[in-house]
């Protein structure tokens, strides 16, 4: 079983940047894959982005590239998403997500995924 623990989230302007963090309770290394995804308010949960821990092979979803990364942290057991030039569409609650094999479909497709944290807010204001 792993559990993830999300942190970091909050209010911030729209051009402002945050970063947030997801603790793992296993060994990072031993989950091959794991993402970011969001959720706003009467909308679906969507794939952020997502990243192989071996060698931190990174895919981005259209409104995430360029603005945001991805990066795993081995050694702490710790998922990053770091975020810039924030949107006011960009305000959603945002989990993280493991899965416990390579993809074998869509990356950023939520079916790929086994175990999800709680989730933290994240706030754009204008």
């Amino acid at each position: 079983q792993v559990r993830l623990m999300e942190s970091g989230g909050g209010s911030v302007q729209a051009g402002g940047s945050l970063s947030l963090s997801c603790t793992a309770s296993a060994n990072a290394f031993s989950i091959p894959l794991m993402a970011w995804f969001r959720q706003a308010p009467g909308k679906e949960r969507e794939g952020v982005a997502a990243v192989y821990s071996a060698d931190n092979s990174a895919y981005y979803a259209d409104s995430a590239k360029g603005r945001f990364t991805i990066a795993v942290d081995n050694a702490k057991n710790t998922l990053y998403l770091q975020m810039t030039t924030l949107k006011l569409e960009d305000t959603a609650m945002y989990y993280c997500a493991a899965a416990p094999f390579s993809a074998d479909g869509p990356i950023l497709d939520s079916g790929q995924y086994s175990y999800w944290g709680q989730g933290t807010q994240v706030t754009v204001t204008s």
